[in-house]
């Protein structure tokens, strides 16, 4: 009987690890050269990456030439190489 408890609750802890908050077993780094954006008011900035990150809710926060910008990934290219 224990052992059934012991793989009931195993297999829950691991379907939680694997399907949990939109996270990964395997952690890729992906590295991104240059992003084009788009702004709210049409204006379109274009640089090399000096850093981003992607947040949950589709939104990027990409810096380029040391302004952050914070931005919806619909609006963002980000371009690898």
């Amino acid at each position: 009987m224990k052992k059934w408890i012991y793989l009931i609750i195993v297999t829950a802890l691991v379907c939680m690890f694997f399907g949990g908050c939109n996270r990964q077993i395997l952690d890729l780094t992906y590295t991104f050269n240059k992003a084009i954006i788009q702004l709210p008011n049409g204006e379109v900035i274009e640089g090399k990456v000096q850093s981003w990150k992607d947040y949950e809710g589709d939104q990027l926060q990409i810096v380029i030439d040391g302004t952050t910008y914070l931005v919806h990934s619909s609006d963002a290219v980000l371009i690898g190489g």
